[in-house]
């Protein structure tokens, strides 16, 4: 705990210092500080949400935050070009891991501005212009990541587990919305159809600004919370505060699961329903 004694100034200052202490209690500390700091408008809540957001990513691994590889959009090589350009156009991402024969055998990143600025040339072949790979294991360290993202100007890494399987993708705006919370980009789908996806183990995937009159028609519930709007907000209200990634929420019988969340706000969930048990 802050020593009582001390100004917030005086507390600062002391973490400018290095001292022979417990790290992680010291990381603490300095949480403490800043969000005595934030109390007192020394600190906007945006700044204080951002550092938190920086030592969050010094303890999170890929495996935290990766996009899973049965949300993955893939480009398969053997397509042909017309139905390549036409996945490439309905997801609207700018980056597609490419494989062949087999998902677990990515040969490269098709990056769509090359596909749509050069599929018209004589003798266009897509593998031409696919960019390596990079792996990384699902236990690399998101500050390390960030860091071989910045020096090598790469902007997604395929994630392996532990098998040599390809476990996911993380991208470089995957890595800062855990600092800065959502990013928004001209590729971000903002259509109420793309707020749940059935996957195909039965989880639903929820997107946390989906409204709950949304949510109550797809799975049959009847959330209603006076001035609660969305999922997001359903979760947060009835924990009283904003979740951890992986963490588990029951609310009446559905079983919340958080994919993404940053210290302010939940961007994706898991939901399924829990079988009801019998007399």
């Amino acid at each position: 705990m802050p020593d009582p004694t001390k100004s917030l100034l005086d507390r600062l200052a002391d973490f400018l210092t290095p001292q022979p202490t417990n790290p992680s209690e010291r990381r603490q500390e300095l949480i403490d500080t800043l969000r005595e700091a934030q109390a007192e408008r020394l600190i906007d809540a945006d700044a204080l949400s951002m550092i938190e957001g920086v030592f969050q990513v010094g303890q999170l691994c890929a495996r935290d935050i990766l996009v899973p590889r049965a949300q993955i959009d893939w480009i398969d090589i053997n397509l042909p070009l017309s139905e390549i350009i036409k996945s490439v156009i309905e997801a609207a991402h700018s980056r597609f891991p490419v494989f062949e024969g087999s998902r677990d055998n990515v040969i490269g990143i098709l990056l769509a501005k090359d596909l749509l600025r050069h599929a018209t040339e004589k003798d266009f072949q897509v593998r031409d212009w696919l960019r390596p790979a990079v792996f990384i294991p699902e236990s690399k360290r998101l500050s390390v990541l960030l860091r071989d993202f910045k020096d090598n100007r790469n902007h997604l890494a395929v994630v392996v587990d532990e098998y040599s399987g390809i476990a996911g993708i993380i991208t470089i705006e995957d890595v800062l919305e855990q600092i800065v919370g959502d990013i928004e980009d001209e590729h971000d789908v903002d259509e109420e159809a793309d707020n749940l996806i059935a996957l195909d183990n039965g989880d639903i995937r929820v997107k946390g600004i989906t409204e709950l009159d949304q949510f109550n028609e797809k799975l049959g519930t009847q959330f209603e919370e006076d001035d609660i709007e969305t999922v997001a907000g359903l979760v947060i209200q009835h924990l009283g505060r904003v979740p951890k990634m992986g963490e588990l929420v029951t609310i009446d019988d559905i079983e919340f699961e958080v994919q993404r969340a940053d210290p302010r706000q939940i961007h994706i969930l898991l939901a399924r329903q829990i079988p009801k048990k019998s007399d």
